[in-house]
């Protein structure tokens, strides 16, 4: 049985609450990435994320400025996997909660993240990530 661990991201950046709203849009547009997780940075713990979304429904139209502490915006409620978990209950834990990337947390501490792309590009997944990403998408469509 595949596992997350199979196909997570392992070269992970992250900011801490230290970092500004400003300096993680700037590291996202940097990296190409939607999303920086949220360190806490005395024991490495994951403590929030932020998406693109977040800097947009958080930030920008609650006229939150650039300098706003990352806390502010950030997601607190994170759904996360543990490395052992398989691809089809990751790809199901995404689809139920509608989310496109997990942090994958062993102890406590971020140590990669998973994508429904990276579900996607492995072979033994792809059915199970498209409809996934079906399921999000309808979802999402729906809402609005």
């Amino acid at each position: 049985m595949e596992t997350v661990r199979d196909v997570m991201s392992t070269d992970v950046e992250s900011c801490t609450p230290l970092d500004n709203v400003y300096e993680v849009a700037v590291k996202m547009k940097e990296l190409n990435v939607g999303a920086i997780p949220i360190i806490d940075d005395g024991n490495e713990q994951l403590i929030g994320m932020i998406t693109d979304r977040d800097l947009v429904v958080r930030g920008i139209a609650e006229k939150r400025a650039g300098s706003n502490q990352v806390t502010n915006v950030m997601s607190e409620e994170l759904i996360t996997c543990s490395p052992e978990m398989s691809l089809e209950e990751a790809s199901t834990l995404m689809a139920k909660h509608q989310i496109r990337r997990l942090p994958v947390v062993e102890n406590g501490q971020l140590i990669g993240i998973v994508s429904l792309g990276d579900l996607a590009t492995y072979k033994m997944s792809n059915e199970s990530a498209g409809e996934a990403l079906s399921e999000i998408s309808e979802k999402n469509f729906t809402q609005h």
